[in-house]
């Protein structure tokens, strides 16, 4: 392609391109400074209110300094991935002219708040169970602060990187990249013949799968979506490009502005996930009384806890042949711990262990009547007791020791384990949903004038815009449903591109190129910075 023909395309792009210097006013900075310091007062203040209502003493200088750096350094994740990922929501409706730059924005952090606030918890533990186990164990240790500093403060750096150069990168992507260098890091540093895991190699497949799976379907599904439209809907006028500053027909303004709110709530509800579980740790790990276990499940609840208890214990027993007797909760969870490590329960002395373990969970919420009557001094045992064997039964996954009607008991046991410690206060889903919605007011131009202007040789149509929204939408939400986490900016990169495909259009190869550059580079680069950042951050805690 001649100079010619590129420069007269920007020049095209240039004109076409919507006024997005509005939005730093006084009064906007001043409204924006007053919410982030409410944000993170609130935080503060429900972190004090949560351990006064256990009781547990206030926490030692070091670790109240700690904690709040964690909790700043994840918060911040959040808030980049807002200004990093959620523009991509944004930028059909203002490249499309059916909002305004600055109150598509609001409107799209609006939205991304409620997303995160209902969202269900799945795939917070989704990223948590990425992590090696002696280091979620022991968040609170000095290994445990220099993880969670290195893999968020790691993928937090790609994300400035990419999002300088403009290019649609995945926050996801790259916080499963430093997750995975985290843990490669922390076994090189075991000493030798240590029983250490590293990457969870089979969760990373999982995950991985659906990072992978995302933007194929985007593309596809946008694509064959746009061609279904053009036959079942003849207006013209949806396939047309805007005409200067005008905005389109009242009903497509209307689809367009529920494709973005779409996007955006599926985006909170996804995304504004993947920090909330690294956050639990790090309040498990600082404050345990008051996180490690779920005190708000009901006194109504424990029957069916220790009746799911008792039968997991039966089950157990009934596939270890000869049942020690001698084996203590110490000797057991060590047991297991290494049977997790080495990605083999299915034995008859891991039965046994977790035979044990089971009872234990069992007799010591029995003892207080309750999950939120157990004492502080009994806390850390319960929850490790919990995590090991809820861990333990997800490894097994298709064991075939076990008959169907075992395989639901022990599934149900498990289900009840995951209420006990996977949970999330709502002051943590509001925390993180004010960061996420703050960051989408900030950095959306770049994003926004690479998703709008160069994936297409064309300006964008209504129906290209509300095609990929409409994919975009539909997977995210779905895969929250499922605990899977997956890129908005995958997804809807890739829609926008492949309804550009669909319609002949035509397809920025540079752009493309650029995009899987930044693919396939996120995950070598989140791991190196993440395993470099974890050695220098062990030697320091």
């Amino acid at each position: 392609m001649s100079e010619t023909t590129i420069g007269s395309r920007a020049e095209i792009q240039s004109s076409s391109r919507p006024n997005m210097s509005g939005g730093n006013k006084p009064l906007h900075v001043v409204l924006f400074f007053a919410v982030l310091i409410g944000a993170l007062g609130f935080a503060a203040f429900s972190i004090l209110r949560d351990m006064h209502s256990v009781g547990e003493g206030a926490l030692a200088t070091g670790t109240f300094v700690m904690l709040g750096i964690a909790l700043i350094i994840a918060l911040a994740f959040e808030f980049v991935n807002g200004f990093h990922d959620t523009a991509n929501a944004v930028a059909t409706v203002i490249y499309t002219r059916s909002l305004p730059p600055l109150v598509a924005v609001i409107w799209s952090g609006f939205w991304n708040f409620l997303g995160v606030a209902l969202s269900t918890g799945a795939v917070a533990y989704s990223i948590v169970t990425l992590l090696p186990v002696e280091l979620i164990l022991q968040a609170g240790s000095g290994a445990g602060y220099a993880m969670i500093f290195a893999l968020l403060i790691a993928a937090i750096v790609w994300n400035l990187v990419t999002w300088a150069f403009g290019i649609p990168n995945s926050s996801s992507h790259a916080l499963v990249g430093s997750i995975m260098g985290v843990g490669l890091a922390n076994q090189l540093m075991s000493p030798t013949g240590a029983a250490t895991q590293g990457v969870d190699w089979g969760q990373v497949e999982k995950v991985f799968s659906a990072l992978l799976f995302s933007p194929i379907c985007g593309f596809v599904m946008a694509g064959l979506l746009l061609l279904v439209m053009k036959l079942l809907i003849r207006n013209k006028a949806l396939y047309q490009a805007p005409k200067g500053d005008t905005p389109p027909p009242l009903w497509i303004r209307a689809l367009l502005i529920f494709t973005c709110t779409g996007v955006s709530f599926s985006h909170g509800g996804n995304d504004g996930q993947k920090g909330m579980g690294l956050i639990m740790l790090i309040l498990i790990g600082a404050a345990p009384t008051a996180y490690a276990l779920n005190r708000a499940m009901p006194e109504s609840a424990m029957p069916a806890f220790f009746q799911s208890s008792a039968e997991a214990e039966k089950i157990f027993l009934s596939h270890s042949p000869s049942p020690s007797t001698t084996l203590t909760a110490a000797n057991a969870r060590e047991i297991v711990g290494a049977g997790l490590r080495a990605k083999s329960v299915a034995s008859p002395q891991t039965y046994d262990a977790l035979a044990v373990l089971s009872n234990d969970i069992s007799t010591s919420v029995k003892t207080y009547g309750s999950m939120k009557a157990v004492p502080a001094a009994a806390v850390p045992n319960v929850r490790t007791d919990m995590y090991l064997v809820a861990d333990a039964i997800r490894v097994m996954g298709e064991a075939k020791d076990f008959t169907p009607t075992e395989k639901n008991a022990l599934k149900s046991f498990q289900s009840e384990l995951y209420h006990g410690t996977r949970f999330i206060p709502l002051w943590v889903k509001i925390s993180v949903a004010i960061a996420l919605g703050l960051g989408t007011m900030v950095g959306w131009k770049r994003i926004v004038v690479t998703v709008g202007e160069k994936i297409g040789k064309t300006h964008m149509t209504y129906a290209e815009g509300a095609s990929a929204e409409l994919v975009a939408m539909t997977t995210i939400g779905l895969a929250e449903r499922y605990g899977l986490p997956v890129s908005t900016t995958h997804i809807l990169s890739s829609g926008v591109a492949g309804t550009m495909a669909a319609n002949g259009s035509g397809i920025q190869v540079a752009t493309l190129r650029s995009m899987a550059l930044a693919w396939v580079t996120t995950l070598p680069a989140a791991m190196a910075i993440a395993g470099i950042l974890y050695v220098l951050f062990r030697q320091i805690f």
